[in-house]
């Protein structure tokens, strides 16, 4: 298992400056040490998030190290899923590999996606 002090959990969003447009990148597991807020590169301008939504991020990291501790006993671990022809069991590991992980927050008039890049069992980058 990767060591949590050198992990990366990459999320992006696009920044919502209407001449901008630009891709915003930051680290979860690192927000907290620059305040809960991160910058547009391009137009500079400056997102702090609110308690409510620091709370879901927060969760959300706390998900992916919990989910990175278990990692011993996640190649045991299946998902069966019922088709027509019969029962499919797919690891758990490769499931979580290939799931997106996405939060929306209404900003001013618009809608944000934020994305993580989450791939916990993967030597210690989450993107």
């Amino acid at each position: 298992m990767s060591d949590p002090k050198n992990m990366i959990a990459a999320v992006d969003f696009d920044c919502i400056e209407t001449d901008c447009l630009n891709n915003i990148q930051f680290d979860l597991l690192s927000l907290e040490d620059c305040g809960h807020q991160v910058a547009c590169s391009d137009c500079r301008r400056i997102y702090e998030f609110d308690d409510t939504f620091i709370a879901k991020l927060d969760t959300l990291r706390r998900l992916v190290l919990t989910v990175q501790s278990a990692e011993d006993i996640l190649s045991d671990c299946n998902v069966s899923v019922t088709t027509p022809a019969g029962e499919v069991k797919i690891p758990y590991r490769l499931l979580l590999t290939r799931l997106n992980t996405m939060i929306s927050l209404k900003i001013e008039d618009r809608t944000i996606d934020f994305n993580f890049r989450v791939e916990p069992l993967n030597d210690g980058v989450f993107k």
